[in-house]
C-alpha cells in the first residue's frame, strides 16, 4: 500500500497527469512520466488500493445542462447537537442540487456550494428545504457571478 510520504516523483507525475487526463491511455501515461507502462499500471493500482486515487470521473459543463446558477449557502444552525448536524447533513447528502456541504468554524455552521438552474429554482430549495429544515436558524446567500479560478486538481 503507498502512503503519502511514500510518493516519489514519478508517482507525483502520474497523479498530476490523471487529474488533467483520466483518460489517458497507460501507454501514453508512460511515455509523459518516463515510466514503462506496466509500471505506471501497478502504481496506479497501488495508490488506487491506498486511497490516494479515487474514482476516475468526467466533468460536466453546467450550462450546457442547464445549471448556470452557481450559488454559495452560508448556514446558521439552531444547535450544535449532533443527531441535528447529522440530520441536517443527511439531507444536503440527499438533494443533489447542494454539490458541496462543509462543516465551518467561525460564525457560519456550514457552506453550501449549490448549482442550480436559474434564482426560482434556487429561492425554491432554499425557502422550501434549506430554511424548513429543523435545525436550521437562518441563511446567507450569494451568487457567482463568473468563475475566476475553478479547479478539481490537487496540488501533488
Amino acid at each position: 500500500m503507498v502512503k503519502q510520504n511514500d510518493i516519489d516523483a514519478i508517482d507525483r507525475k502520474i497523479l498530476n497527469v490523471l487529474q488533467a487526463r483520466a483518460d489517458i491511455s497507460h501507454a501514453e501515461l508512460a511515455e509523459l512520466v518516463g515510466a514503462s507502462s506496466a509500471s505506471c499500471w501497478r502504481r496506479i493500482k497501488a495508490m488506487e488500493t491506498s486511497g490516494i486515487l479515487g474514482s476516475t470521473v468526467r466533468l460536466v459543463d453546467p450550462e450546457t445542462v442547464g445549471r448556470g446558477l452557481n450559488a454559495f449557502c452560508q448556514v446558521r444552525m439552531k444547535t450544535h447537537d449532533p443527531v441535528v448536524r447529522r440530520d441536517f447533513e443527511r439531507f444536503c447528502e440527499s438533494h443533489n442540487e447542494i454539490l458541496e456541504c462543509y462543516s465551518m468554524s467561525g460564525e457560519w455552521d456550514y457552506l453550501l456550494r449549490v448549482l442550480v438552474a436559474d434564482v426560482s429554482s434556487y429561492e425554491r430549495l432554499l425557502m422550501q428545504g434549506i430554511l424548513t429544515h429543523h435545525g436550521v436558524a437562518s441563511s446567507s446567500s450569494h451568487f457567482a457571478l463568473k468563475a475566476v479560478k475553478y479547479t478539481t486538481s490537487i496540488p501533488v
